[in-house]
């Protein structure tokens, strides 16, 4: 009885009724979707009951992922389930939702119990680290070598200046008596220098011998923290005892195992999506569709949008899902299919050494992991002489337009280089999602590889590599504006980032699923290219009009 209360307390029914939605074929495939009918309603009731918990507001404007479950129990009554990633309001247990797979804030829990003494060592280290004794003795060293060094410099001064001062001697024939007098001299000053040098080296090593003394405990416990860390992160990764519609159970430690990383990354199964399967397989519930939503603000390197979808994430959550969705007739990947088999390229510009084609929306440019069609692989067995890579620069497998392409290795080699002086002038037409308040203007944002959801890029002012854009307005129309780019640098995914970040323009481009929302395509089309051709010296320019208007973008 209290396995079905429990269940039914976690279980909602939904607010309306939903009898004549028909429920989806396959369950939902969760790294590339659009959220079925079912789950949408779902998310507005999440987000109904999000908007009346008042003593959240703080917490949940700094933004948090929440995903929802459209689940059947054994009788066939239709419902769902929520989750929220990671912790909410400090806690990670709350009634409205499914709680986690291990719960880390148990009291008498081993990891709690673990990571106050790893906290205690932390404040030992602090404690250590500002003892005055310790500081007084670094700065004394500090000082202490500088003294060292300008006494000891200064002792050099001289006496290379009272060996100048007798090689003149030297030279005036002096007496025997002279000559042993300098002699002596300067075997004297030699061990003075020698017997200066020791009184500051034993000085030094003194002050040395205290801060060691409090350094060598400081590093045991760094040790000791590292050891102990390691050593919980490993336990704590074996309670995540993981599900599938199979009922087979895999621990996070034996799932990365088969990754490239080897161990599973921090905070791997504390999403929503894990927890969400793992309580419907735990409850004999039925998983009918899935999606996770982002509510509240934007963080300051990712670009999470408030009320979008988003899929799972790929760091995290990619192993973990796909042993949980063993046993479920999942969709398949909409990105593993060749959409584009009977589409002939459109060869824009062609001579005996290079070309220009019209990439559609949804062709990859070089061939990717899985076996798609792709701009190279067409060439290749177009022109089988060719030599070299071909493809100078790439698009977006969504992003439509004009790319260049070598037959050789030797034109390839120059174009690449006038790529990477910057010297071809690139430009890109787009619809965003929303008004851009500026006409014109430049974007200057950082980007670097999310090491834990690829290909997404984030903003990073210290590690990203420069990213520059220019941009200007062409058009405004209620809810969207067609712009054109300018992009100096050629960053993965520069323009999409420039566009979506609350830094750039704060308006995604649409169809940008990754940092906006789902549409029938990324309206991103690369428009014209001019370059310098590297046997004529002519001054080559392409252009392609982008095939899509505000009145058709949806």
């Amino acid at each position: 009885m209290q396995d079905h209360a429990d269940k039914m307390d976690k279980f909602h029914s939904f607010g309306r009724s939903v009898s004549n939605i028909p429920l989806p074929e396959q369950f939902t495939y969760p790294f590339h979707y659009t959220p079925h009918p079912l789950s949408v309603i779902a998310a507005e009731e999440v987000q109904a009951y999000l908007l009346s918990r008042k003593d959240w507001e703080n917490d949940l404007e700094q933004g948090k992922m929440f995903g929802v479950l459209t689940v059947q129990t054994e009788t066939g009554e239709l419902g769902f389930l929520a989750a929220f990633s990671g912790i909410l309001a400090g806690k990670n247990l709350h009634s409205y939702f499914v709680p986690p797979i291990y719960d880390l804030q148990q009291p008498q829990g081993f990891f709690r119990l673990e990571e106050d003494r790893i906290s205690a060592i932390n404040a030992r280290i602090k404690q250590l680290q500002a003892d005055k004794e310790y500081t007084d003795n670094k700065n004394n060293l500090t000082e202490t070598i500088r003294q060292a060094e300008q006494s000891v410099n200064e002792a050099k001064e001289q006496l290379k200046a009272a060996q100048k001062d007798r090689e003149s001697k030297r030279q005036t024939n002096p007496s025997e008596v002279e000559l042993a007098n300098m002699i002596r001299e300067s075997q004297f000053q030699k061990a003075e220098l020698k017997r200066l040098k020791q009184q500051w080296n034993d000085r030094i090593e003194a002050l040395q011998s205290k801060v060691k003394a409090f350094e060598s405990v400081i590093e045991k416990l760094k040790t000791e923290r590292k050891n102990r860390s390691a050593t919980l992160q490993q336990q704590l990764f074996e309670q995540f005892r993981i599900l599938n519609a199979r009922e087979e159970i895999r621990d996070l430690c034996d799932i990365f195992s088969e990754t490239e990383q080897k161990v599973p990354p921090a905070g791997a199964g504390e999403c929503a999506a894990p927890k969400l399967l793992q309580y419907a397989y735990q409850h004999h519930l039925k998983p009918i569709a899935m999606a996770e939503f982002w509510w509240g603000n934007s963080p300051k390197t990712e670009i999470r949008r408030h009320g979008y979808y988003y899929p799972a994430c790929k760091g995290k959550c990619e192993p973990i899902l796909k042993h949980m969705l063993q046993g479920l007739d999942v969709e398949s990947n909409p990105l593993s299919k060749n959409i584009h088999s009977d589409t002939e390229l459109e060869i824009l510009l062609e001579d005996e050494y290079l070309l220009v084609i019209n990439k559609p929306a949804g062709m990859l440019s070089v061939p990717g992991k899985m076996d798609l069609d792709s701009v190279y692989q067409r060439l290749a067995a177009r022109y089988p002489d060719a030599t070299g890579p071909m493809i100078v620069h790439r698009l977006d497998m969504a992003t439509s337009g004009l790319l260049l392409v070598a037959k050789t290795k030797t034109i390839h080699q120059n174009l690449q280089a006038q790529f990477k002086n910057r010297t071809v002038k690139k430009r890109y037409i787009a619809l965003l999602d929303g008004s851009v308040l500026s006409d014109e203007g430049t974007i200057d944002l950082p980007l670097c590889p999310d090491p834990t959801d690829r290909p997404r890029q984030v903003v990073n002012k210290e590690y990203g590599k420069p990213a520059l854009t220019n941009y200007q307005v062409l058009e405004r129309k209620p809810d969207h504006t067609r712009i054109v780019f300018y992009p100096l640098t050629g960053r993965t995914h520069q323009l999409r980032v420039h566009a979506a970040h609350p830094e750039g323009l704060n308006t995604p481009i649409i169809g940008d699923e990754l940092y906006g929302k789902k549409a029938d395509r990324l309206y991103l089309h690369a428009e014209s290219l001019e370059f310098k051709h590297p046997v004529t010296g002519e001054i080559v320019h392409v252009e392609k009009k982008a095939e899509f208007h505000i009145g058709n973008q949806r």
